[in-house]
């Protein structure tokens, strides 16, 4: 199984890895062909930052590069079939347009999605795992 982490899910399981379920954990930490990180996880990361969403130590910006180091996740590249997909789906479930890149990530690139958006994981046609 191939996981595509959602933005909150890469923060989570970085600061506070108790709110994800076990089952999720295992998952992470089973995956044998890869944990995958969009780059629009890291922008949205920088984004909540920015706005006071979130605090990272020391700084926004020296957090995410740390967090990429260490994490162990691979880049899911945001391509052109990625952004034209995030435009086909009917009645998406969210106005974030992050989500959009991450559900068509994970239909583009056959990923599953670790998310515990409930709408995301609801949504016909994106396999996920909470």
């Amino acid at each position: 199984m191939k996981v595509l982490l959602d933005t909150h899910v890469w923060i989570w399981s970085l600061l506070e890895p108790e709110r994800l379920s076990e089952r999720l954990r295992r998952a992470l930490r089973e995956a044998p062909t890869g944990i995958y990180l969009s780059p629009v996880s890291v922008w949205e990361t920088l984004v909540l930052a920015r706005r006071g969403s979130l605090e990272l130590e020391p700084d926004p910006l020296s957090w995410v590069e740390k967090a990429l180091a260490v994490s162990g996740t691979r880049m899911a590249p945001l391509t052109h079939s990625i952004a034209i997909a995030s435009e086909t789906f009917a009645d998406f479930p969210s106005r974030d347009p992050a989500d959009r890149f991450l559900a068509a990530t994970a239909l583009v690139d056959g990923l599953v999605l670790a998310t515990l958006d409930r709408a995301l994981r609801a949504y016909p046609g994106v396999e996920t795992i909470a």
